[in-house]
């Protein structure tokens, strides 16, 4: 699903990961990370996907860089991300970006016209 965001600007947090070969918890904690975000004060959305090849890639978007950084603090996600680096990801970057503009169409039917 492409996320509804409001008019720039607004930041981005680029998540780029490799997915190691442990499964365990993973599935539920990134399910608990999202509804942990989506209550979180300047969340304003996400999008991810994985390849079949374990490169994923999850954008996030917020208000404003303290809003980030108080989610990058939040005990419960802190507790995530230390998971992550022992247990699910060979190797991740993050970074975050400003949108300072965005434009795109809206969804159509692809369905023939009669």
């Amino acid at each position: 699903m492409i996320a509804c965001t409001p008019e720039p600007p607004y930041y981005a947090v680029i998540f780029t990961s490799l997915r190691s070969d442990v499964e365990q918890d993973y599935a539920t904690t990134a399910e608990r990370m999202l509804e942990l975000a989506r209550e979180h004060p300047g969340f304003l959305g996400v999008e991810s996907a994985r390849g079949a090849d374990g490169l994923g890639i999850t954008v996030s978007y917020w208000a404003s860089e303290e809003a980030i950084g108080a989610w990058r603090e939040q005990a419960e996600h802190r507790v995530a991300q230390l998971r992550g680096r022992k247990e699910w990801y060979r190797a991740f970057r993050t970074r975050v970006a400003l949108v300072e503009r965005e434009y795109g169409m809206e969804g159509r039917s692809l369905s023939p016209s009669p």
